[in-house]
């Protein structure tokens, strides 16, 4: 036998003491599972079976992978979470129509009791596999995509070894017994997994029925957010209902708990109900809706999104507040586009008076008519405001449609063509001045003196000094 090997494991086989008889044995016991285990009709046929499956999968991939992306593409603006498990399932196609003419094969198996374990075995290894990576390419959440990983390679590996069934009959037989309902680990279990995969599809769901509201014509931004926040919470409600019943339990068993929920609302949960009501009013009267500019208390910007329980409003800075739906019910707020999107920005100034006040009226509207977001009509005007100490005051009043844009940025640019006209044209800016009046004129002319004289003494006396030093 060591003749038939490499010269160095040869060498390594005949310094060690081998017993003949157990290695003719071995050989005997090998050939003999080889000869009634492999090389038989039953496990010819599994892998026959197995064959046409990957051969299948193969043929099938390709055409299902580019009719998913011929799919994907022709939407104008998928849904993200959509997009990306089509094309996960494109990728992994080959592996899911094999899996999938595996498990078909298995249950044709079953009916006459075919022998079936390579087939089974390659089944579950192999959904174990397309569960895994579907799972680690989603689920963002390390530790989430571990749990979901090891779940499917146990129930594989149970699966394998024949003991699923066993196992989920003894988790079957864990329960308790709660209010004529009983509830076992498994059910809870399956309760868990279903749950998970149904708020999943109803979030997938939600977000594909709101891009489709919000492109709906004919309906008003507070109205799109207010449809698509129903439909979320409904497609939610659905999803606990749905499991709720998987498990046996009786709605109507939670009527006894509206007492004890009414009185947790009252104590624990006031202000999330709050925010949550006052976010649906806020929707129905659209009061506020997505792209207003409102100025509550400190804060000014457009509102971005609305919320179950805040409003978002950006900033000009980039600073994004969440603002409790509750403030704005019960605090003034100032909406600078409610009824429209136009909006009036004063620019105080002053000039000299011995400049030409009509003159610098005029130049004042030129300058606000050369701004791009200036309406035409309402024209911009100058008026003459009051007489001050120190200069005549004006007041330019213009009106611009897109607040969002910006207002600094208006009123700095038409302030700069002002100040560039106004030096053109000698019309002067003044600053503050004031006329101080002498009365009795003596007595500070004397006093000056003595400052001046006090003050020539004490250099006199330091030029002495310092020519008296070595």
């Amino acid at each position: 036998m060591s003749e038939l090997l490499p010269e160095p494991l040869a060498d390594v086989l005949d310094a060690v003491p081998l017993d003949p008889i157990a290695l003719e044995s071995l050989q005997m016991r090998v050939e003999h599972w080889f000869l009634t285990e492999v090389l038989v009709w039953s496990t010819l046929g599994q892998l026959a079976v197995l064959a046409a499956a990957l051969l299948l999968g193969r043929l099938a991939a390709r055409p299902l992978r580019e009719a998913l992306v011929r799919a994907i593409a022709r939407r104008r603006q998928p849904e993200q979470s959509l997009r990306r498990l089509t094309l996960l399932v494109a990728a992994t196609a080959f592996p899911i129509v094999a899996v999938l003419l595996l498990w078909f094969a298995m249950a044709v198996a079953a009916g006459p009791d075919w022998p079936r374990l390579l087939i089974s075995t390659a089944a579950h290894l192999l959904t174990a596999w397309i569960v895994i990576h579907i799972a680690a390419a989603l689920i963002h959440n390390e530790t989430l995509s571990r749990l979901v990983a090891l779940f499917a390679f146990s129930v594989a590996t149970l699966g394998i070894l024949n003991l699923l069934e066993p196992v989920m009959a003894a988790l079957d037989r864990l329960g308790l017994e709660i209010a004529d309902v009983y509830i076992s680990v498994l059910s809870v279990l399956k309760a868990m997994v279903l749950l998970a995969v149904l708020l999943w599809l109803a979030t997938v769901i939600s977000r594909i029925l709101e891009t489709r509201v919000q492109h709906a014509e004919g309906l008003t931004p507070s109205i799109q957010v207010l449809i698509g926040k129903l439909l979320k919470f409904a497609l939610i409600a659905i999803a606990f209902v749905v499991t709720l019943r998987s498990i046996g339990i009786d709605l109507t068993a939670f009527a006894i708990f509206t007492g004890a929920l009414g009185v947790g609302v009252g104590l624990g949960l006031q202000r999330t109900v709050s925010n949550l009501i006052s976010g649906i009013i806020l929707l129905m009267d659209r009061s506020i809706k997505p792209g207003d500019v409102i100025e509550i208390e400190e804060t000014f910007g457009w509102v971005s999104s609305l919320g179950a329980r805040y409003v978002s409003v950006t900033t000009r800075d980039g600073k994004e507040w969440l603002i409790p739906n509750e403030d704005l019910i019960t605090t003034r707020v100032v909406n600078w586009s409610f009824t429209s999107d136009r909006l009036r920005l004063p620019l105080p100034f002053g000039v000299s008076y011995d400049s030409d006040v009509r003159k610098a009226m005029d130049l004042a509207v030129e300058a606000a008519r050369e701004e791009p977001r200036v309406l035409e009509e309402p024209a911009p005007v100058c008026r003459v405001m009051a007489f001050g100490d120190s200069a005549v005051e004006l007041e330019l009043r213009l009106w611009i449609r897109d607040p969002v844009a910006g207002i600094v940025n208006v009123r700095s640019a038409v302030l700069l063509a002002m100040w560039d006209k106004f030096h053109a044209h000698d019309i002067r800016i003044p600053f503050p001045q004031r006329d101080l009046h002498i009365k009795d004129a003596d007595d500070l002319v004397a006093a000056l003196q003595g400052l001046r004289h006090e003050r020539n003494e004490r250099g006199r006396r330091k030029a002495t000094s310092s020519a008296l030093e070595p």
